[in-house]
């Protein structure tokens, strides 16, 4: 199947978020009509909003970028916002959903939708869709459509992305070792990984040079490594397609690995939080989201990080395209229409391109992406360039995750890394995984 974008795809107290803020000024919070004259001109007072996305000091600084221009524009708009990593920021957000005290505006992941969609968490967008407060003309129809849950527009995609193998070619150079051709095998990687292991080398610190860390480690690796063996990960009634001998052999994968400690330690991933080991610069290469390569090169200090596809299956890498980074609004904002004027502006304003580039992947609005400047060698024109080479391959659509899947995602994670530190087994990492499968899915 060509490129898709039908359909959607796709964690201890709130986490205390960085703060700053963006303007200030007068204006009139009123959320009437779009005929309403008071709602674009300033009035007697002020409006805040809220913002929260999940991120590094790269993504935050773009973000702030964007906001001073967006408060040019809107200038009695003050919006307040708050980062953290991708756990954390999870975290905060049930707490916050549990108190009906959701941020105006927040960065979404389709992980979340129907969890956060069925309970009514979440604005329905159509209405501010329909007036053009938020204007999705220059939107793919399907790019949308991912985010649309029974009926209810509850968040829109910012981009899209694919999921890449970064390299670091500094330290595969410092550790001797060549990363494998394109059409390269997952026993391939685990070859080059062994054989980086076996070199050796250690940096000037004293740490051990790796090829990668435990990529079993990672949910949505193995659900693309089942889209490669010709498998829907899961049914169209919203349950699991697999079953714990899958699980089992793909944690099987790295099992020798792991044994021979040939693998990132996980001990050292978790000191090095939030960077990893590619951007501390002691493995060789990594496996992500394409739009995290700007992060890759800002946290790693390294210009000629490399985007590349992913180990191969049977049939090709059988890539899926996800829609990314969405935006929704909490269904308990005072202040809808701003938060409409939010997302609308970071969408679709082509300088909110021009700023953010490829770093939240690929943008879905037309204007945006033809705002990219993209010099020949850029991160941008990598990215931009990795995902035209990958839509002209056999790709799918990401599947659609299950209710309760950001839970069912975080323990699969958890128990990793107990799966690294060897204080738990593959048969019982399935045992435990699936028990909470049915604690959250049914």
């Amino acid at each position: 199947m060509k490129r898709s974008l039908v359909g959607a795809v796709g964690m201890v107290a709130a986490a205390t978020l960085v703060l700053s803020g963006c303007g200030g000024g007068s204006g009139n919070g009123a959320a009437g009509g779009s005929d309403d004259p008071n709602r674009t001109s300033p009035g007697a007072e002020p409006v805040t909003l809220v913002l929260n996305w999940w991120g590094n000091d790269d993504r935050a600084s773009r973000y702030q970028q964007a906001l001073d221009l967006f408060h040019k524009k809107y200038p009695w708009i003050t919006v307040k916002t708050g980062f953290s990593d991708f756990s954390s920021y999870w975290e905060a957000k049930a707490t916050e959903a549990a108190g009906k005290a959701l941020p105006d505006v927040f960065q979404f992941d389709s992980a979340y939708l129907r969890e956060y969609g069925e309970t009514g968490q979440l604005l329905d967008l159509q209405p501010l869709i329909d007036d053009k407060t938020i204007d999705l003309s220059g939107y793919d129809p399907s790019l949308v459509k991912a985010a649309n849950v029974d009926g209810k527009q509850i968040a829109i995609p910012t981009s899209t992305n694919t999921l890449a193998m970064f390299v670091n070619p500094d330290v595969a150079t410092a550790a001797g070792v060549e990363f494998p051709a394109d059409g390269y095998s997952w026993d391939d990687l685990n070859t080059f990984v062994q054989k980086v292991s076996a070199a050796d080398v250690k940096t000037k610190d004293g740490y051990k040079l790796y090829g990668s860390g435990d990529y079993t480690g990672t949910f949505w690796f193995f659900l693309q490594d089942l889209v490669q063996q010709g498998t829907d990960p899961f049914t169209k009634d919203g349950k699991l397609n697999f079953d714990k001998k899958d699980v089992i052999a793909w944690l099987d994968k790295t099992a020798d690995l792991r044994k021979s400690k040939d693998v990132y330690p996980t001990d050292r991933a978790t000191a090095v939080k939030p960077k990893s080991g590619l951007t501390m610069n002691e493995a060789v290469a990594e496996m992500s989201w394409d739009n995290f390569l700007a992060g890759y090169v800002s946290d790693s200090g390294k210009q000629n990080i490399k985007v590349l596809p992913i180990p191969a299956g049977p049939n090709g890498t059988g890539n899926f395209f996800r829609p990314s980074m969405h935006l929704a609004v909490g269904a308990n904002t005072k202040h809808p229409y701003e938060a409409g004027l939010l997302i609308n502006f970071l969408l679709t304003d082509p300088d909110v391109g021009k700023v953010f580039g490829t770093s939240k992947g690929v943008p879905g609005d037309k204007a945006q992406r033809a705002a990219i400047d993209a010099p020949a060698g850029s991160v941008d024109a990598q990215v931009l360039a990795y995902e035209d080479t990958m839509a002209k391959t056999d790709t799918t659509v990401a599947p659609i995750p299950v209710k309760g899947f950001g839970t069912i995602e975080a323990s699969w994670l958890t128990l990793s890394e107990e799966l690294g530190d060897g204080k738990t087994t593959p048969e019982d990492f399935a045992d435990r995984w699936f028990a909470e499968v049915q604690n959250s899915v049914g």
